[in-house]
């Protein structure tokens, strides 16, 4: 069976994500031996666990790329918003993880944090409800 390119593409996202996890959790096992208290810095942690969780869930999205009824360049646009916010969102816990500037970065929150997470919910909640239409489409 060959994968769309669509899929292949997404597929490829998630493996990049889980290397991406594994190297995390190389950096969170470091840190907490360091620790006098054995933990790592709350941002480490959720860098490691989000990136693991997302990994999956990109898997996921491909599941439901392939299965769409959609044309490829739409459910690359789609899946591809999905991955972009969840890159994203790694990569804020891995900057909070190395200045080790909050353990809530809500706490203090700015227009363009809420602006960011605004722009998070349309576009992993809307990307993904493409995808899901597609799928409905195609299947049943």
């Amino acid at each position: 069976m060959e994968l769309g390119l669509d899929t292949r593409l997404t597929v490829l996202a998630a493996g990049l994500i889980f290397l991406w996890a594994l190297v995390l959790g190389v950096w969170k096992y470091r840190r907490m031996s360091a620790s006098e208290t054995g933990l790592a810095h709350p941002y480490v942690d959720i860098a490691h666990r989000a990136a693991l969780l997302y990994s999956f869930a990109t898997l996921l999205l491909a599941v439901f790329v392939e299965l769409s009824a959609w044309a490829t360049a739409v459910n690359l646009i789609a899946a591809g918003v999905v991955v972009a916010f969840f890159v994203i969102a790694i990569a804020t816990y891995v900057m909070h993880g190395l200045r080790e500037d909050t353990d809530n970065q809500f706490r203090h929150p700015t227009g363009s944090m809420h602006a960011g997470m605004l722009a998070l919910i349309v576009g992993e909640i809307g990307g993904f409800a493409v995808l899901l239409v597609g799928f409905v489409v195609e299947q049943f």
